[in-house]
C-alpha cells in the first residue's frame, strides 16, 4: 500500500490545552485526531466526579470545549477522533457527546469500548492485588480492593480498531495505553494483524512520541531557547504512517515549536524502563534499535522498532483514599531567608503537633518541608552560595487521617507573621488552605482471560476477543544490549580501560556539566522515575557512560531515593540512538497524588543530572 496516514494529537493529559484540537484540524491535513486525557491519578479525580453525580466522571473538556465547535468542520472534513475521554464513565461520555452533535445537526456515529473499569468487580480481584506482579509472592502492605475508588485495565488498540471498523466515526474508551489511539487507526488502516508484531510495534512507538502533545515537537526541551520564541502558539504532533511501519513526526506548518531528532528522541525516552521490553497489551516494543533521521525541516523519520508477542497480563491500576493531606505556602525575604523560612515551618508543626496531643488525636503520619529557592531539592548537590539567597517560597505539606487535625494546622500558619522570623509575607493571598483526600496508587497485574472487552458503535453492541496466550520472552543481558545495576563498586571501575587510560595519559581533562555533552528528560513510573540520556555527538558517549554508571548516579539521588546510597538504579543502551534510560526506583516518596513532595513525577530530575560533573579531554570538546 503506497498511503500514508496522518494521526494528530491535541492533548497529553485533562487540562491540556483546548486550542491544539483546532490547529490541528484546520492546519495539519490529518485524517485521524487523536486525545489522551488520563494519567493514573486523574482517574481517581473522576471517579470521585462519578460519586457525586451518576452521569458524570468522564474528560467534560473534551465535549464542551474541544467537539462541539469542532463538530461541522471535522464531518467536513471526514476526520475521525479517538479519545479516552470516557474516563471511568464512557456511556456517559457518549450520551452528552451524542447530545452535543444533535444541537450541532452533525451525524457522526459514535462507538464506545467498555471493560476497563474492573471496580464493580474488585472482590474478584483480590488475589492479584495481593500478589506482586509477575510473581506469586505475597505483596506487603497491599491495600483492601474494598477501599479502591477506581480499578482500570489498561485496554490496548484492537477493541478500538473493531470500533472502526465496525463503523464508527468517533471513539470513545475508559482507560486504555496512552499509544492505542495511534496504533488502532494504523491496524484499521493497513489491516496490521495481531501478529505483525514488529508493525504493531512500529505503530505503538508512534503513538508514545506524540501521545504527551507538546513534549515531542519542543515542549519541555533540553535545549529550551531554541523554542522560546514558539512557545504562544506551540504546534502540535503529527506523525505520518506508512503501511511497512515507517513514519515521520511533524507538527502543522507555520506553528511554535521544531521538530528535530533531539525533540522526537527525548520523548521516545520519557516515562520508559527497560527499552527491550516496553510492554503492552498488543506487543512488547523494543526501542533499543530505532534510528532517528532529520527528513526536512519539522520532519524527523523513525525506523527500527522491533515487537514481540506481549505477556498474557493487563496492567491494572487503583486508586484508593490514603488518609487528608493540607498544604500551606507563604514567602519570606531578607538576610537568610531559607533558615528563616524552615524554623518558622518547624515551629509551625511543633506547635500544631503539641495541640493534636494534648486533643489525642495523634501525630501528623507525613509532614514535607521545602525552602523553594534554596535549591534544597538537589540536597548535597546545592550551590553553596543557594542557602544565602535573599526571598524562597515555604511550602509545608501536612498529612493526618483527621480533618480536624487539619483544620488546626490551616489555623496556626497565619501566627507566624507575628509570632516567628522577619520577612514573613505572601500567605494572605492564597488564603486558609484546606484539607483534601490523598489518592493513591496502587498497580497489579490481571490475566486478560479474566477481563471482557465489549465495544458499542450506535446500535451495535458485541464482545471482543484478543489474544490470551500472550508468549512475552524477557530480554537477556547481551553485550551492546544490556542492563546494569547500581551495584557497589570501586570508583575506578567507573571508567573502562582505553578511556582511564587516556585519562591517566597526557591529554590535558577538563570536566564539564552533563548538559555540554548530553540532553535529558525524566518522568514517572509509579513510585520509580526515569531518566533518558541522549548524546550530543557519538563521541561524546563513551566518556558519558563512563561517568554515569549506574552506581554514581545512584549515589547522586540518594538524597531521594528510598534506601539512600543501597538505592536501586538501573541502566541501559539505546545504541540506535546514542542514548541511555536510567531507572531509579523508588525515587518518589510514592509517587503522583501520594507524594508529599514538591516533585512528586520527577520532572526536574533530568535538569539535576545535567549538572553532574563527566571529566573529558579538553581537545574532545
Amino acid at each position: 500500500m503506497s498511503k500514508t496516514i496522518r494521526i494528530g494529537c491535541a492533548s497529553a493529559f485533562w487540562g491540556d490545552t483546548n486550542t491544539a484540537a483546532a490547529q490541528l484540524v484546520q492546519k495539519g491535513n490529518i485524517h485521524y485526531l487523536v486525545f489522551d486525557y488520563l494519567a493514573e491519578i486523574t482517574m481517581s479525580i473522576l471517579a470521585a466526579k462519578r460519586m457525586r453525580d451518576a452521569n458524570d466522571g468522564y474528560a467534560t473538556d473534551f465535549v464542551e470545549h474541544v467537539m462541539a465547535p469542532l463538530l461541522p468542520e471535522l464531518q467536513r472534513r471526514g476526520i475521525k477522533v479517538i479519545a479516552n475521554a470516557g474516563g471511568v464513565n464512557p456511556l456517559a461520555c457518549k450520551a452528552a457527546l451524542e447530545a452535543v452533535c444533535a444541537k450541532a445537526g452533525v451525524a457522526m456515529t459514535i462507538g464506545v469500548v467498555l471493560g476497563d473499569d474492573l471496580l464493580p468487580r474488585r472482590k474478584e480481584f483480590a488475589d492479584a492485588v495481593g500478589q506482586d506482579d509477575f510473581s506469586a509472592t505475597a505483596r506487603e502492605g497491599a491495600p483492601q480492593p474494598g477501599t479502591f475508588v477506581s480499578m482500570n485495565a489498561y485496554l490496548g488498540a484492537i477493541p478500538v480498531a473493531k470500533a472502526l471498523a465496525a463503523g464508527a466515526d468517533i471513539v470513545i474508551t475508559g482507560r486504555c495505553v496512552d499509544s492505542a489511539v495511534t496504533l488502532a487507526p494504523l491496524m484499521h488502516e493497513f489491516g496490521w494483524g495481531e501478529t505483525d508484531y514488529d508493525l504493531l510495534a512500529a505503530g505503538s512507538i508512534a503513538g508514545h512520541i506524540i501521545e504527551c502533545g507538546a513534549q515531542c515537537t519542543g515542549g519541555n526541551f533540553t535545549d529550551w531557547e531554541l523554542v522560546k520564541d514558539g512557545y504562544a502558539d506551540m504546534g502540535f504532533p503529527i506523525v505520518e504512517c506508512a503501511a511497512d511501519g515507517s513514519f515521520v513526526v511533524t507538527k502543522p506548518e507555520g506553528t511554535g515549536g521544531l521538530v528535530s531528532v533531539h525533540t522526537v528522541l527525548e520523548q521516545m525516552l520519557y516515562e520508559i524502563g527497560d527499552p527491550r521490553a516496553y510492554l503492552l497489551p498488543d506487543v512488547s516494543c523494543d526501542f533499543t534499535q530505532v534510528k532517528l533521521e532529520q527528513a526536512g525541516p519539522d520532519q524527523v523519520r523513525v525506523t527500527g522498532g522491533k515487537g514481540q508477542a506481549p505477556t498474557p497480563f493487563y496492567k491494572v491500576s487503583a486508586t484508593y483514599p490514603y488518609g487528608l493531606r493540607c498544604c500551606a505556602t507563604f514567602m519570606i525575604g531578607g538576610i537568610d531567608a531559607a533558615r528563616k523560612g524552615r524554623a518558622s515551618a518547624t515551629g509551625i508543626v511543633e506547635k500544631v503537633r503539641r495541640q493534636l496531643i494534648e486533643l489525642k488525636l495523634g501525630d501528623f503520619t507525613g509532614i514535607d518541608i521545602h525552602c523553594l529557592g534554596a535549591e534544597e531539592s538537589y540536597g548535597p548537590h546545592a550551590r553553596p552560595n543557594a542557602a544565602a539567597t535573599r526571598e524562597v517560597l515555604v511550602k509545608i505539606v501536612a498529612q493526618h487521617p483527621n480533618p480536624k487535625a487539619l483544620k488546626i494546622f490551616a489555623r496556626e500558619i497565619a501566627q507566624a507573621a507575628t509570632g516567628m522570623a522577619p520577612g514573613f509575607t505572601g500567605y494572605f493571598a492564597a488564603g486558609r488552605p484546606e484539607p483534601h483526600m490523598i489518592p493513591r496508587l496502587f498497580s497489579t497485574l490481571v490475566r486478560k482471560d479474566r477481563v471482557s472487552i465489549e465495544v458499542s458503535v450506535g446500535e451495535q453492541r458485541f464482545a471482543v476477543a484478543v489474544p490470551l496466550q500472550g508468549g512475552f520472552i524477557a530480554p537477556s543481558s547481551v553485550a551492546g544490549h544490556s542492563r546494569e545495576s547500581g551495584n557497589p563498586v570501586p570508583q575506578s571501575a567507573h571508567l573502562v580501560p582505553a578511556l582511564d587510560s587516556r585519562l591517566r595519559g597526557n591529554d590535558e581533562v577538563v570536566t564539564v556539566p552533563l548538559i555540554r555533552l548530553a540532553l535529558a528528560r525524566s518522568g514517572d513510573k509509579g513510585d520509580h522515575a526515569n531518566i533518558g540520556v541522549i548524546a550530543r555527538k557519538a563521541e561524546y558517549l563513551p566518556w558519558i557512560k563512563a561517568a554515569l554508571a549506574p552506581e554514581a548516579v545512584r549515589d547522586y539521588f540518594a538524597h531521594i531515593l528510598a534506601g539512600g546510597t543501597r538505592g536501586r538504579v538501573e541502566r541501559w543502551d539505546l545504541p540506535g540512538t546514542m542514548s541511555l534510560n536510567f531507572l531509579l526506583h523508588h525515587a518518589l516518596g510514592g509517587g503522583g497524588a501520594g507524594s508529599l513532595r514538591t516533585d512528586p513525577q520527577g520532572k526536574y530530575f533530568s535538569q539535576m543530572l545535567l549538572d553532574y560533573p563527566v571529566p573529558v579531554p579538553r581537545d574532545l570538546l
